[in-house]
């Protein structure tokens, strides 16, 4: 019996060291990355989104229309952005602010009277508004159309290609700093 429980007693101590070295292991924004995750962005097999700045064109064509997103740096070090999205020939939404970059989020700050600010996911590759968004951002819209839940996938990464984008009213999208 004593052997018994001895023997089980260092199967469980050595079960235990086992899983420490694997575990995951929590990146900079507290989100846990699994082991193969870490050896990928290690080697450079998959990019590590936490270094990648949001910096370029955002935009994706539907049969209702465009949605466009911009984002430039700014001299302050955070970002300007602007944003179209269109839900057909009388329902868009429009506004341009600044945004910061936390961890996996964006947090778009419209400006204007009532202040209207997102905080979006940004992975990288797209930037996806919530389902559900502040009712003072109700301003940036007409007709029927609303921001919730709209997603911009990037098109370009580079500043110019922001630059270059327009509106429905072939006005600049964003301008430089």
């Amino acid at each position: 019996m004593r052997r018994t429980s001895l023997f089980f007693a260092f199967l469980l101590a050595g079960c235990q060291q086992a899983a420490t070295p694997g575990a995951a292991a929590p990146d900079r924004d507290g989100a846990a990355a699994s082991g193969l995750e870490r050896a990928a962005i290690e080697t450079g097999a998959i990019t590590d989104t936490s270094k990648v700045a949001p910096v370029g064109l955002f935009q994706r064509r539907h049969e209702a229309g465009r949605d466009s997103l911009c984002v430039l740096p700014a001299k302050s070090g955070d970002y300007r952005f602007g944003l179209e999205a269109i839900f057909g020939t009388e329902q868009s939404c429009h506004g341009a602010g600044t945004a910061r970059r936390a961890g996996d989020k964006l947090i778009l700050s419209f400006s204007g009277g009532r202040k209207c600010i997102i905080v979006a996911q940004y992975d990288g590759d797209q930037v996806a508004l919530p389902g559900v968004v502040d009712m003072a951002c109700d301003r940036l819209c007409d007709g029927r159309g609303n921001l919730e839940g709209v997603t911009f996938p990037r098109i370009a990464n580079d500043a110019g290609a922001a630059l270059r984008a327009r509106d429905r009213e072939d006005e600049p999208l964003c301008e430089a700093d």
